[in-house]
């Protein structure tokens, strides 16, 4: 039999296997189809940007930042090209610690610059295989001498650079940037934005040895420009000044302000000391605050201009009333209010309590004014809040609502004390008195106002205005009557003239302000220091028509008497003499000589010199024609004093009989020379006026004078009998002219008010008849 053929057995299989073989191409295409799918079609822009960045290279342009002009365009900020150092850690290859060490003997040149250091260089190498940087925006010198060493694998490229071509002036107003172009203080901090510009990109397409095969340049768009209102000269002037007032009293620092009073604009804004923005790596970091917006401190005296303000607009005081000063003391609530212990003054007018910087006085006019507009007053000023100066970090400072007030709150904030205000706050409100009542918030930008008719920024130099501009800015508003600010202007007037602000003066302009003397906090005993002390002055000129503004304060000066008077208003005077006369202001006084300014200059308020009582000295010994070794010239010692002592006790014995039958015959003026009688009865302006009652009497005394007037007007003097010089300081003519003549001793007068000085000193015994010299002032 033959075997049955296989044939038929195994087609069904052969047709299985083709299936699941199609099955499984066809399930195998369709999972292709898929991924190519996912692939191209989802992931396609995935990897479209993973090739460009594995194909091209995008490098960021900066752009070239703004530049920062003054008023008549002066540049004060801007910006340069210089070369930066960078390497190819994949070219330098295994040479990089070499090449470090080279460069670093190179670029190193500041130990505080550690970003040069040979480690460094070399740790930044290692971290990286494409770039690393070596030295950021070196001088030419040094980039040249990099470029001669010609190493493989380093390179130059050019950046921009932030150049401050005046270096430290305005250094506070202008700010700095950092290594990025980020601003980092100032108006380069507040307008970053506005002067970076917007960066623009380089598009570079490499091949697998990154060889550059073209290139794709998107322009960067360079930073806005900005014109301020700083004038560079008149800020030259303030720095110049202030430095060397700083110095003079080595003062932990100052500042000072010039503004125009009807624009409001900052012409000039100078701390001392200063940094250089061009070396920030050796910038001391308490240099850089902005003392004038950022540091807060109690304002004494200035502030009074305030409480005399509110007084004058809203309780009817006028300049000529009469205000009782309590001779230097008030007590109200438990608290005593002291004026500055040489000061005891009684019932004077308003205008010299302002002028005398009475504190009682001050305290009554707050008193007068009542809290709730006492405050509105000073909210209305500006205090307490942020006046919108273009400059960061401006504080508000320090001022309470009257709910938190305390029972005697109203006698401080009348003074200066339980309030904070900045350096422009305070300039801010001189401003405000100077233009006529309005308060103009003050500015540092040129706006667009002040843009021509094309919109183009062109140089603005300053011209001073007479009114303020019809169309005020945001901010501004009326704070007291046209009035009361010109009431104000002459009170503030005197104070240059018979005041503490006396050494304010100017030659051949008229000038006013308020001077002002603050204790600082101890922080080890929370209470005010009497050494630690803030002097300032704020004051305008010139009077009637006023150019500029000037807030000036000293912080900690450490030389002299510490007094406002004495440590800022010569800051004042100088500096307003410099910029009037730089602006060409016409004079509104006549010119003064030398000595005449000197005169005009010198104060006899609490900050007097002691040169003065020297000259009160001379003279006493000219009037009485003391010879050469008279133990009275000048008897500072008390060798001299001594002597007159042994000369009194000598004398005793014989004219004590003598003396007193001579006693019961002369009544109590019977004393006084021709010459006093004469200036007592002339009654001179002054006479009883202040601090005196027209009932004071006068004790007797045991000892008469004898004191003969001959024909031809000669005085013969008895020196048998010596007596003891009173003490006159703080009283009134009249009574000084009593209580001499009482004694049997002449006074020889100079100037008017109370008593200041006198020579010979309190308690020296001299014969009777003497004439003392006594100086008065207001």
């Amino acid at each position: 039999m033959k075997p049955v053929p296989r044939r038929t057995l195994t087609a069904p299989i052969r047709r299985v296997r083709f299936v699941w073989v199609a099955v499984f191409f066809c399930f195998w295409g369709l999972m292709i189809s898929l991924r190519l799918g996912w692939l191209q079609i989802v992931r396609h822009h995935e990897f479209v940007e993973r090739a460009e960045k594995q194909q091209q290279r995008t490098f960021e342009v900066a752009p070239r930042r703004g530049v920062l002009y003054d008023r008549n365009m002066r540049e004060l900020a801007m910006t340069v090209l210089v070369d930066s150092v960078y390497a190819v850690p994949s070219e330098v290859g295994d040479n990089r610690a070499a090449d470090a060490a080279i460069l670093a003997k190179v670029i190193h040149q500041d130990p505080l610059d550690h970003f040069t250091t040979e480690q460094a260089m070399l740790a930044r190498m290692n971290d990286s295989h494409n770039f690393a940087w070596i030295a950021r925006k070196l001088d030419a010198p040094t980039a040249q001498r990099v470029r001669e060493l010609n190493l493989k694998g380093i390179y130059l490229q050019k950046e921009f650079k932030r150049f401050y071509p005046s270096g430290d002036l305005a250094a506070h107003v202008l700010g700095y940037v950092g290594t990025d172009d980020d601003g980092l203080g100032g108006m380069e901090q507040q307008f970053d934005d506005e002067l970076h510009g917007m960066p623009g990109h380089m598009l570079t397409a490499v091949d697998a040895k990154r060889h550059v095969l073209g290139s794709v340049v998107s322009e960067p768009m360079p930073g806005e420009n900005l014109v301020l209102t700083i004038d560079s000269n008149i800020q030259y002037m303030a720095e110049k000044a202030l430095d060397a007032q700083v110095a003079k009293y080595k003062a932990a620092h100052g500042t000072l302000v010039v503004q125009d009073p009807h624009t409001g604009q900052i012409l000039a804004l100078a701390i001392s000391p200063r940094f250089n923005p061009n070396d920030q790596r050796h910038v001391d970091a308490d240099a850089l605050t902005d003392l004038a917006v950022s540091d807060v401190y109690e304002p004494g005296s200035t502030f009074k201009l305030v409480t005399y303000s509110a007084a004058l607009d809203a309780a009817g005081v006028k300049p000529t009333d009469m205000v009782d000063c309590q001779g230097g003391s008030m007590t109200m609530y438990g608290r005593t209010l002291h004026d500055d212990k040489s000061d005891h003054y009684g019932v004077i007018t308003v205008q010299a309590a302002l002028e005398h910087s009475s504190d009682v006085g001050a305290a009554k006019m707050a008193l007068k004014v009542g809290n709730d507009k006492f405050y509105d007053y000073m909210r209305s000023f500006g205090f307490g809040q942020r006046s919108g100066i273009e400059l960061p970090s401006e504080t508000r400072g320090l001022l309470r609502p009257t709910r938190k007030w305390s029972a005697t709150s109203v006698l401080s904030l009348a003074i200066g004390q339980e309030v904070g205000v900045t350096p422009v706050q305070l300039v801010s409100m001189v401003s405000t008195l100077a233009n006529g009542g309005t308060y103009l918030p003050p500015r540092l930008l040129m706006r667009e106002e002040d843009k021509d008719h094309d919109g183009h920024l062109d140089p603005q130099p300053f011209h001073p205005e007479t009114s303020i501009p019809s169309q005020l800015p945001d901010g501004a508003h009326r704070v007291i009557r046209e009035s009361t600010a010109a009431e104000m202007r002459m009170m503030m007037h005197g104070i240059v003239v018979e005041g503490t602000g006396r050494p304010a003066a100017l030659n051949g302009y008229s000038a006013a302000g308020k001077t002002g003397t603050a204790e600082k906090i101890d922080p080890k005993t929370h209470t005010y220091s009497h050494t630690k002390l803030v002097a300032s002055f704020a004051g305008f000129a010139p009077v009637n028509n006023p150019a500029i503004a000037v807030a000036v304060v000293i912080d900690t000066p450490t030389v002299g008497s510490g007094y406002g008077g004495e440590t800022s208003a010569p800051v004042f005077s100088v500096v307003a003499q410099e910029i009037l006369e730089y602006l060409g202001v016409p004079h509104d006084e006549p010119l003064k000589s030398q000595k005449e300014l000197l005169a005009a200059k010198t104060t006899t308020e609490r900050e007097d010199s002691g040169d003065e009582v020297a000259d009160l000295s001379a003279m006493f010994d000219d009037v009485n024609s003391l010879p050469q070794d008279d133990p009275l010239r000048a008897p500072a010692t008390a060798a001299a004093m001594a002597a007159n002592r042994a000369a009194d006790a000598a004398a005793d014995a014989v004219a004590q009989e003598k003396a007193d039958q001579r006693a019961a015959k002369h009544s109590e003026l019977s004393s006084l020379s021709e010459k006093a009688l004469a200036v007592f009865h002339a009654g001179p302006r002054g006479f009883g006026a202040e601090g005196s009652s027209p009932d004071a009497k006068v004790q007797p005394v045991a000892v008469q004078a004898q004191v003969e007037t001959r024909g031809n007007g000669s005085v013969v003097v008895d020196e048998t009998k010596r007596v003891a010089v009173p003490q006159f300081d703080g009283k009134a003519l009249r009574l000084v002219v009593q209580q001499a003549g009482a004694l049997g001793l002449r006074v020889q007068t100079l100037g008017s008010g109370m008593a200041r000085e006198q020579a010979p000193a309190p308690g020296t015994m001299v014969p009777v008849g003497t004439e003392v010299v006594v100086r008065f002032a207001r």
